[in-house]
């Protein structure tokens, strides 16, 4: 073979690959979307509005069928960035009297700005955004028609929930996680630390005006991390006094529309009050903030309104964070 038959071949071969690669990005439209029952074609259905904060781990039954019991008997939509369409028949053995359960994989951009996506999502009596990386949520649908059509879900009084990945992009504030998780005492010991992505404006939830949430949150010890959110949003201008969410595994927070939320499951929320500028919040140094207030609900008994910032029938302590160390008013310095 002569060299410039070689060259000839070598011109064919990167060619067919890179047609290959175009015929591969023309076959995918950045989504997928799969469905079980009889999806009712956006038929208009009485919802009733409400929140389902769920704090990741083994779902929960109890949320999930208070989330259908407020669908109207419609089309209820999970919506993901990557896994399966296991919550399919999962939801519909929950909820026999749904029209369809149904999921929608969106991977990219391109899928986010996809005519079938937006309207499957205004479509629906009932959304819920899986776990997975809330990077991806952010990247792949913020400024597209997919955060249009969730932020009219919301205006519509559609139930919305979320677990996990799910549940971080649904406050006014989200970490993002654009670089990684990060721990809390990675956030305590530098506010500022790179993996410290806090995003806003993605949902708007009036309820959840002002408010950052967290899941896992005992069992991956994220109480610090919050704090520390907190007083980056107010460092950074965002807000004098925001409010914190932290939801633990296996629980979730049932919201109405009036702001009155009860937990159900095996563990606690916890919801945080930011008393104002912490005393010190500087890169490349421990966040030093004192009086931060928290209040404890588990399942067991009592409620809190979100509109009040109040509760009863919980635990109401104080924590404050000393040259990155947090204590507790609470005996024996307990943080949970």
């Amino acid at each position: 073979m002569t060299q410039r038959e070689r060259t000839l071949h070598v011109i064919l071969f990167v060619s067919l690959i890179c047609l290959s690669f175009q015929i591969s990005a023309a076959q995918d439209p950045g989504y997928k979307y799969f469905s079980v029952g009889e999806p009712s074609g956006g038929a208009a259905r009485k919802t009733v509005p409400g929140y389902a904060l769920m704090g990741g781990g083994q779902d929960q039954d109890a949320a999930f069928r208070w989330m259908c019991d407020r669908a109207g008997g419609g089309d209820f939509l999970v919506l993901r960035a990557s896994g399966t369409d296991a919550y399919n028949s999962y939801i519909r053995s929950l909820c026999p009297a749904l029209n369809s359960a149904g999921t929608l994989i969106i991977t990219s951009r391109q899928g986010a700005n996809q005519p079938f996506v937006a309207e499957k999502i205004r479509t629906a009596a009932a959304v819920f955004i899986a776990g997975g990386s809330q990077d991806n949520y952010i990247n792949f649908w913020q400024g597209t028609p997919v955060e249009e059509a969730l932020n009219l879900a919301v205006k519509k009084g559609v139930p919305v929930g979320g677990t996990s990945a799910g549940l971080a992009v649904l406050g006014e504030y989200s970490f993002a996680a654009l670089k990684d998780t990060v721990k809390s005492s990675e956030a305590l010991s530098n506010p500022f630390h790179e993996r410290v992505t806090i995003t806003r404006d993605f949902l708007h939830v009036p309820l959840f005006n002002g408010t950052i949430t967290d899941s896992h949150f005992v069992a991956r010890d994220r109480m610090g991390r919050l704090i520390a959110f907190l007083a980056r949003i107010i460092t950074d201008g965002w807000s004098r006094a925001p409010f914190g969410i932290g939801v633990d595994e296996k629980t979730a927070v049932l919201v109405d529309a009036d702001g009155s939320a009860r937990v159900t499951g095996v563990g606690a929320a916890y919801f945080l009050r930011a008393p104002g500028p912490p005393e010190r919040c500087v890169p490349n140094a421990a966040l030093t903030y004192r009086n931060i207030s928290v209040y404890r609900l588990t399942a067991a008994a009592g409620t809190f309104n979100l509109k009040s910032w109040t509760g009863s029938g919980g635990l109401e302590y104080r924590l404050s964070v000393e040259n990155g160390v947090l204590g507790s008013s609470l005996p024996n310095n307990q943080i949970y």
